[in-house]
């Protein structure tokens, strides 16, 4: 794409390089949109019932596969950070289930910390933009992402010939295979929807490096602020901005976090009663 934009500059052939740039675009942004939705839908955990789902699902990652936490009888993960977090799950809706979780901590009030503050505030180096330098509203973290091992293109077909790239048909259509990557995307998509509705300012992540450069690859630029530590494995600490996060995405992830902010939004207007019940997490009201 590099070679073509400079291609486009010249006088003859610019034009014609210009309308295939376009039309690689125009593809990408609708072929990017049309597979999420097809498959795939956020939905807001506005009650305790959505909660526990993603409570389950994090359970499932966190305890049982990665041994992260400890396992529980109730098969659910939780900790003192969600009481001030708002909660996104990534539907699967062919089959009504959950192909992921994600959460964004946000204090609102003195005493109320996020993640990085408690456990990692010396990963951040020195001079870089730090969590403590805010007002606890202004800063929120996004952490506790969850994708069950049965949504996860490396590990959900563990039959002979897998290992060659074999589909499990009777599991997944191939169309439906390759939406699965996005689910990862859409988690961090709907974090951000989140993040933006809310006017929150600063946001930060402990991931790992692996993880960031994927993200980079659609687009969404996470600035690392600190070195890589051990940390339930190798992660380091990342900062984004709204505005460094629209200034990067690339024009189908830029279609696909419209579609999940304007899905978002329609799911809180039918859950009057939901709403009513968790009103005091919206800081701001929602757009239109």
């Amino acid at each position: 794409m590099k070679k073509l934009r400079v291609l486009a500059d010249k006088p003859i052939i610019g034009p014609f390089i210009k309308k295939a740039m376009d039309f690689a675009v125009n593809n990408e942004v609708k072929t990017v949109s049309r597979h999420f939705a097809t498959y795939l839908s956020p939905v807001l955990a506005t009650n305790a019932l959505l909660k526990t789902d993603a409570y389950h699902i994090r359970h499932s990652v966190y305890c049982e596969e990665l041994k992260f936490e400890a396992e529980n009888q109730a098969k659910i993960e939780k900790d003192d950070f969600d009481d001030h977090s708002l909660h996104c799950l990534i539907q699967h809706l062919p089959t009504n289930r959950y192909a992921g979780t994600v959460r964004v901590v946000r204090p609102e009030t003195q005493g109320q910390t996020i993640p990085i503050q408690k456990y990692c505030l010396n990963s951040i180096s020195p001079g870089k933009i730090n969590p403590s330098d805010f007002k606890p509203y202004e800063i929120c973290e996004i952490s506790r992402l969850a994708v069950p091992n049965e949504f996860r293109r490396r590990q959900m077909d563990k039959f002979r010939g897998a290992s060659t790239g074999v589909i499990n048909q009777q599991t997944y259509s191939e169309n439906e295979l390759r939406c699965f990557p996005f689910i990862a995307i859409g988690l961090y998509l709907s974090a951000a929807s989140l993040v933006i509705e809310n006017q929150i300012k600063h946001t930060f992540v402990m991931m790992e490096p692996r993880l960031a450069r994927s993200m980079r690859f659609v687009g969404i630029e996470f600035e690392q602020i600190g070195p890589t530590i051990e940390y339930h494995g190798k992660r380091a600490p990342y900062y984004i901005n709204p505005e460094l996060l629209m200034e990067n995405l690339t024009p189908g992830i830029k279609l696909m976090l419209k579609n999940i902010r304007q899905t978002l939004n329609h799911g809180q207007t039918n859950s009057i009663n939901d709403v009513n019940e968790e009103k005091s997490f919206w800081r701001f009201p929602w757009s239109s």
